[in-house]
């Protein structure tokens, strides 16, 4: 006898299957939701240091509103600017796939918003959890234009390590006394270094080892037993940072919004535009003492520097007092030692513990094969001093700074509408060099011209292309570690090394397993470092060191990666609310 089935036995088939699919793959049926925000961009006073001054913020806050959002979810930000300057925000980390128009660097992916106008940024999360970043991307103002972004996982998916019992934001800055757009102008005026900050900050607090600044510290309270995930953010203009808590061991989970494989480390590294996500455990009983936070530069070139150190405070809440939430006061406070400020070994050696979690649900897709290769060079050179002034730099010139000897040149027009509309015509040209121009002992001694090019050239790939890159870090005017950021696309960093990059030997020794995937990664001062990612995202990205001063020098450049055939892979037009030149 044939079969039969009622449709009421069909529905529950179907019902059953569906609820297997959805416990089994919440991503495929749980659509994200739209998050909105409002980004009132105004000028507020704010006292730091015993002085007081006007500066940019969002909504009156510094640091700027933090942006919560899970894996999948579409994020709008209106941003309205009431400021005298041009604004443009950028999401930093964030993926933009198929959103160029949402990225934020001025003249790169859309002209600013100038005063009294807005725009909307939309951008939809895809395949991203932890911490990220906003700041102000055009001329200095990210000083104080800046805030977290936190990723939370999609709706049932866990940490892949332990549920912290609190997450805290902590958040590296710099503060100056003076206008930080009066410093960098002077600067670009006498061709020397700008000004270095009078302190730094966390949370946009000092702390108590700058002078009239002990009530301006933050603290951090915890109680025994407990765990807590600290979303490290360095939002700092020109200074990698070391970063220790006295006494006390962190597990490192996450870096620039990707899981890593755990470990514990007593001091770590941030550079400008890095995040890290660590867990501190706390003493399982009541310490009865303090301990301090502290962050300093890691420094390597031979400029001038803010030495200086920021401080905030560990506290414990004593459960042997009635009230619930006492702390004691007047505990004696333990203090970190940070490494020397030029430990490019301690550097090292913690950039290189760093490891892809590489699990099934959260896979290393390092490319295996390379289409492109490419060798850039990075670092400091000079440029000519114009006639009847007087400049600061080395030997009375201008210090400029290059990709393969070429200091970006600052379009009018920005690039991503000039590519799209077809009219890179005197805004850019597509022969970016794939190798340096005339090679030399990178790491040696140094050539007796210094002098740079000038120009607005664009490396342009082909949709779905992987690509190789090596970054070697010169001597002209002194080896230094640069933080590179790369726009629009996470990377895999499969080898680093000192000396001069060695194409014959040293990809044998490339990790090609698990990685550490980031978006922002230093150039070893003296050094290399190689990268590897797929260009699947169609537009114009921007990469640069995110060293403030050296990008204002010219160490920066763009990709264009071309549109694929299928409508998935093409840039959509640009909103109608895009700021026009």
């Amino acid at each position: 006898m044939g079969s039969s089935s009622s449709p009421s036995c069909l529905l529950i088939g179907v019902f059953l299957f569906l609820s297997v699919v959805v416990s089994a793959f919440p991503s495929v049926v749980q659509a994200g939701i739209t998050r909105h925000y409002k980004f009132d961009v105004q000028m507020a006073n704010v006292t730091r240091l015993c002085s007081t001054k006007s500066i940019v913020t969002v909504n009156g806050q510094f640091p700027g509103p933090r942006i919560v959002a899970r894996e999948g979810d579409r994020v709008a930000v209106k941003v309205i600017n009431h400021v005298p300057y041009n604004v443009t925000i950028h999401w930093h980390g964030v993926r933009q796939l198929r959103s160029g128009w949402a990225d934020g660097p001025a003249y790169v992916t859309q002209c600013p918003i100038p005063t009294g106008r807005s725009y909307v940024y939309n951008f939809t999360i895809v395949g991203q959890r932890g911490t990220l970043f906003w700041h102000a991307h055009i001329s200095w103002l990210r000083a104080t234009l800046y805030g977290p972004i936190i990723i939370l996982p999609e709706l049932g998916v866990p940490y892949p390590f332990t549920k912290p019992y609190r997450e805290v934001p902590v958040i590296f800055g710099e503060w100056w006394k003076a206008d930080t757009e009066a410093i960098i102008h002077q600067a670009l005026q006498t061709g020397g270094g700008p000004n270095v900050s009078d302190a730094y900050t966390i949370n946009g607090l000092p702390g108590p080892l700058y002078n009239c600044s002990a009530k301006d510290t933050f603290k951090l309270k915890v109680k025994p037993g407990k765990t807590y995930l600290l979303r490290l953010i360095n939002a700092a203009l020109n200074n990698e940072l070391f970063f220790s808590i006295a006494n006390h061991t962190v597990t490192v989970v996450d870096v620039d919004g990707v899981y890593v494989k755990p470990f514990d480390a007593e001091t770590l590294l941030i550079s400008p535009g890095q995040t890290t996500n660590v867990l501190l455990h706390a003493k399982p009983y009541y310490p009865n003492a303090m301990f301090f936070m502290t962050a300093r530069p890691y420094a390597t070139g031979s400029g001038t520097f803010d030495n200086s150190t920021v401080a905030a405070v560990l506290e414990y809440q004593n459960p042997g007092r009635s009230s619930p939430a006492v702390f004691t006061k007047n505990l004696p406070l333990h203090k970190p030692t940070l490494p020397a400020f030029n430990d490019t070994s301690f550097a090292a050696n913690f950039t290189g513990r760093l490891r892809s979690l590489a699990t099934a649900r959260f896979p290393a897709n390092v490319p295996q094969t390379v289409d492109r290769r490419f060798l850039f060079t990075v670092g400091l050179g000079t440029s000519p001093c114009p006639k009847n002034q007087t400049c600061q730099g080395p030997n009375g010139t201008k210090f400029s700074a290059t990709v393969n000897n070429i200091s970006f040149a600052s379009p009018t027009t920005a690039l991503l509408q000039a590519h799209f509309f077809g009219q890179s015509r005197n805004v850019y040209s597509p022969d970016f060099p794939v190798v340096p121009l005339m090679p030399f002992n990178y790491t040696g001694t140094p050539p007796n011209n210094t002098m740079v090019s000038n120009g607005t050239k664009l490396v342009v790939l082909p949709f779905n292309a992987t690509v190789e890159l090596v970054m070697q870090d010169t001597s002209i005017l002194g080896t230094e570690s640069h933080p590179l950021h790369l726009h629009g696309y996470n990377f895999f960093v499969v080898g680093q090394g000192f000396g001069n990059y060695d194409p014959a030997k040293d990809p044998a020794n490339f990790n090609l397993v698990d990685p550490v995937e980031r978006n922002t990664v230093g150039v070893p001062a003296g050094g290399w470092v190689a990268i590897r990612f797929l260009a699947d995202n169609p537009g114009v990205w921007f990469m640069h060191c995110h060293i403030e001063a050296h990008m204002s020098w010219g160490l920066k450049m763009a990709w264009l990666v071309l549109d694929g055939e299928l409508p998935h892979q093409k840039l959509p037009p640009p909103p109608s609310d895009l700021p026009k030149c």
